[in-house]
C-alpha cells in the first residue's frame, strides 16, 4: 500500500482573501515503511505573505521571487501522488488550498487523483479526546523527537507526522503481525488452595464510548481491517 504523508504552507489562512501556496512537501511510506522518495517545492505565490503567517513558517516573499508557479510543478506533483492515499494532518486545510490552486488552472480536484485521504487530526481527536492534538502535542504523547521543529516547515512536519501516524496506528500493526494462536500457560493451584471468585467490572457508560471512537479512528487508519472491530461486530 502506497501512502503519501502531505504538508503544505500558505501564505495566510483564507482561501477567500486570495491566499496561495508557497510550499508543498510529501514523503512516501511503502507498506508502512519510509522510502527515499520525497516532493519538496517552493512556490512563487504572486501575492504579499501576512506576517502573521511568516512568523509561524519563517518564509519571506524575497526568498520565493525565484521560485517556480504552482502551475509549473502541477503536473509533476500530480504524477507523484496519483493513486496514493493521502495522509495529512487537517486535512481539510491542505485540501482546500491544493482544490482551489487546481481550481484556478481549470483542473480537477485532488480527490480526483487520491480518493483516500486520512486526516490525523480527526484520528487524534478520536484516540486523544479533551486533548490537545497539534503535532508537537502528539509528537511529546508518543515520544518523538521535535526538537528540530523550531518553525513550522513542510518538510519537517510531514516526515514528523509519518512519525505520528506510524505511532497511532502501531497497536494494529502488531496484532496483525501475531498470526498465529498464542498458548496460555496455565499454572496449577497450590493443593488445598480456594480459588476466589473473579470480581467482574462493568464498562462505563463513557469508558464504551471512548473504545469505540478508538476503534473508528483504527478501523479508518487501517481502511476497514481493524481486527478488533471485526472481532466486536462478530460477538
Amino acid at each position: 500500500m502506497r501512502q503519501i504523508i502531505l504538508d503544505t504552507e500558505t501564505t495566510g489562512l483564507e482561501i477567500s482573501l486570495g491566499h496561495r501556496i508557497i510550499e508543498i512537501a510529501a514523503v512516501e511510506m511503502v507498506s508502512r515503511r519510509l522510502t527515499s522518495n520525497h516532493f519538496h517545492q517552493y512556490l512563487n505565490p504572486g501575492r504579499e505573505i501576512d506576517p502573521g503567517a511568516q512568523q509561524v513558517h519563517g518564509i519571506s516573499l524575497e526568498f520565493l521571487q525565484d521560485k517556480p508557479l504552482f502551475k509549473d510543478v502541477v503536473q509533476d506533483f500530480l504524477a507523484y501522488v496519483a493513486g496514493a492515499e493521502l495522509i495529512i494532518h487537517n486535512a481539510p486545510f491542505d485540501i482546500g488550498f491544493l482544490n482551489y490552486e487546481l481550481d484556478l488552472l481549470g483542473m480537477q480536484p485532488i480527490q480526483h487523483y487520491c480518493p483516500v485521504i486520512t486526516d490525523t487530526l480527526k484520528m487524534a481527536k478520536a484516540l486523544r479526546p479533551g486533548q490537545k492534538n497539534n503535532l508537537d502535542a502528539l509528537c511529546k504523547s508518543y515520544q518523538i523527537d521535535n526538537s528540530r521543529r523550531t518553525l513550522h516547515g513542510a518538510l519537517v512536519d510531514t516526515e514528523l507526522l509519518a512519525e505520528v501516524y506510524l505511532a497511532m496506528t502501531r497497536g494494529q500493526e502488531s496484532l496483525m503481525m501475531e498470526s498465529g494462536p498464542v498458548q496460555a500457560k496455565r499454572i496449577a493451584p497450590a493443593p488445598g488452595a480456594q480459588r476466589q471468585p473473579l470480581r467482574v467490572l462493568p464498562a462505563t457508560d463513557e469508558e464504551l464510548q471512548a473504545h469505540h471512537l478508538y476503534l473508528e479512528a483504527l478501523d479508518a487508519a487501517s481502511r476497514g481491517g481493524c481486527v478488533w472491530k471485526l472481532a466486536s461486530l462478530d460477538a
